[in-house]
């Protein structure tokens, strides 16, 4: 068969090329859509009238003096979240963005600017030197922009997952919130470089459980543990703390809600706060209100650590589960509570004067079950360590079916909430309940996890154990930033992983947790400073700290100390609430195996759905 006329000229097969050229590039062009903007004609623009007002049930302040307050409400049936963003006193635009930790680089942003004539409205993203362009896939919706007496409101929605490379994937946990104020018009926004205009960082649970509140019973009193008018520092960071006593002879009563009082004008400053309930082996711990970290602070506040309550900026109100109560009062119990209030003033505001902290509701009604804490992870121990400059290191603590067997009931115990907890260098946490060798749920998980924003955080599904199960705490470090290793411990710059459990029926099991064999850690330092060159042993002479100090820390140095986490045997601390440990043998137990682990839900725009939410159900 003949394909070419042999008569076919060289014109005439230059025309048909360019031709064809020409036909391809106007099919290009056809299915290239430029980024579009919303054109922002004043600020009382409806660009969705159908919609029906919108309640606002979170709400946080974005900077130091409340200027910028960030609300929003979450829609689980459309996987969607809307925003609405309040400014009190609008220049020439406003910047909001999600990243990784909190970075100006990398960012997704929304942004409403002015060209001097004209506002404007965009998906916009950060590169890694700072630099704003408008993002070709456009995914955030404006709904309005309002003026009102107390500022510029713009609501608008996003889904959680958009498939777009350049946009924050919205999930459970911590969302590092980013903002800037535009003081200068732009004639473009390619213009923008978020280093050359004021900036700061806020951080939230964006995704909460979209849960009733229960209702309260009639006879429930408060008790308010609070900050006796403090007068807060003129410096970036406080920790304060404060001993109340409780009533002598107080009877046992059941905490079934408490909630923050945070002294007016001071909502941009109190960044988070705890109670916690003193030892009840110590008998009496003298009054203080004074810095956490003062070194002449009375010792046996350091004996205040088991947690009633926790809030942190933007939480709500935290209710126990309809069955369960957080006992208070009666015998076993402390007397003494500590209040710990963490002030955030970068601007050095002085002669503010604070009485925040929180309002224990409680009943003397006793609820069907007692609630209790338990504690999951690593042992605060040194035996633990992290090598230094590392992008990404784990570690992981477990609660092994040894001791759940051994501890919880035959009906096991029912999770309602958790606080995760690391020290600076932790990125991440995350705690999975294992089943006869599989992944069968995550109990709480966060991969943006920040030290600065722990809060006890509800659960959106209720996680029943059962004797048997396993209970895996792992966390994500980074300590590219640190010469030297990280041992675990109590001290900041030294490292935790745990997670503290909230459940119902309290058992005696206080504490599930574990740490690498000493033995084995021991032939460890034996084979690195082998390996280079350093046969003299020092082992057993200096401390576990110590020992990590002296190794010649290079990259095989720390794939073999991952390699022993994760193979070599280890010491189970299964606790009673004596701090005695349940009778068994528990040194020198197998890691458990895990054989499937879970897949990553799959999102709309991925040909998926994320379930959606559940509420708390008690146990029949």
């Amino acid at each position: 068969m003949r394909i070419f006329n042999k008569n076919l000229r060289l014109q005439d097969v230059t025309i048909m090329y360019f031709t064809a050229l020409a036909a391809l590039m106007v099919i290009l062009v056809a299915s290239y859509q430029a980024p579009t903007v919303v054109e922002v004609s004043g600020l009382n623009s409806n660009l969705s009238s159908h919609l029906p007002p919108l309640p606002m049930p979170f709400r946080v302040p974005l900077d130091p003096r409340g200027d910028l307050r960030l609300a929003w409400n979450i829609s689980y049936a459309n996987q969607e979240i809307y925003m609405e963003l309040r400014v009190a006193e609008l220049k020439h635009g406003v910047v909001l963005g999600m990243s990784d930790r909190g970075e100006l680089t990398n960012a997704d942003l929304v942004v409403l600017w002015n060209t001097g004539n004209e506002s404007y409205f965009g998906d916009a993203w950060s590169d890694s030197e700072g630099h704003v362009s408008l993002d070709r896939q456009q995914d955030y919706e404006l709904i309005y922009a309002k003026q009102r007496p107390d500022g510029c409101y713009l609501l608008f929605k996003r889904a959680f997952s958009t498939c777009d490379p350049r946009d924050y994937l919205i999930e459970e946990g911590t969302v590092h919130i980013i903002y800037g104020i535009l003081d200068q018009p732009l004639t473009s926004l390619e213009q923008l470089n978020l280093s050359r205009i004021h900036t700061g960082v806020q951080r939230v649970l964006m995704l909460r459980p979209d849960t009733p509140s229960p209702t309260l019973p009639p006879d429930v009193q408060t008790l308010d543990v609070l900050a006796p008018n403090v007068i807060i520092p003129n410096q970036e960071t406080t920790y304060w703390c404060f001993i109340q006593t409780l009533p002598e002879n107080m009877p046992k009563n059941h905490i079934v809600m408490y909630e923050s009082v945070v002294t007016a004008g001071n909502e941009a400053i109190v960044h988070h706060m705890e109670v916690f309930e003193c030892s009840p082996d110590v008998r009496d711990v003298p009054e203080y209100s004074g810095s956490c970290d003062d070194k002449m602070k009375p010792g046996k506040l350091n004996f205040c650590r088991h947690v009633l309550a926790a809030w942190a900026m933007g939480a709500e109100a935290f209710y126990y589960p309809p069955d369960a109560g957080l006992p208070m009062g009666g015998p076993g119990s402390s007397r003494f509570l500590r209040l710990e209030v963490h002030y955030h003033n970068p601007l050095h505001i002085s002669g503010r004067r604070d009485s925040s902290g929180i309002r224990l509701h409680y009943t003397p009604s006793l609820r069907r079950y007692d609630a209790g804490i338990m504690e999951l992870g690593l042992v605060y121990t040194p035996v633990m360590a992290i090598p230094p400059k590392q992008h990404t290191f784990f570690l992981s603590g477990y609660c092994t079916s040894k001791c759940t067997q051994t501890a919880l009931p035959p009906g096991g115990i029912y999770i309602f909430a958790s606080q995760l907890h690391t020290h600076l260098a932790g990125r991440g946490v995350r705690t999975v309940l294992v089943r006869g060798g599989k992944e069968l749920e995550v109990v709480q998980e966060d991969q943006h996890f920040s030290t600065h924003y722990q809060t006890i955080r509800v659960l959106r599904k209720m996680v029943t154990v059962l004797p048997g199960d396993v209970l895996i705490t792992k966390c994500t470090y980074n300590t590219e930033d640190r010469s030297k290793p990280t041992v675990g411990g109590f001290g900041i710059m030294e490292e935790m992983c745990v997670n503290y459990i909230h459940y119902y029926p309290r058992t005696k099991l206080e504490l599930c947790k574990t740490h690498v064999d000493t033995g084995y850690l021991q032939k460890y330092f034996n084979i690195i400073n082998s390996f280079h060159g350093n046969d003299q042993c020092v082992c057993g002479e200096v401390s576990v700290t110590e020992q990590y100090s002296q190794l010649q820390w290079d990259a095989f140095t720390g794939e073999v100390l991952d390699s022993l986490y994760n193979t070599a045997p280890i010491s189970m601390h299964c606790n009673q609430s004596t701090a005695r440990l349940f009778p068994g043998e528990w040194d020198k137990q197998p890691v458990p195996v895990v054989t499937s682990i879970l897949e990553k839900p799959r999102y709309p725009c991925e040909g998926g759905a994320l379930p959606t939410s559940q509420r708390l159900t008690p146990p029949v």
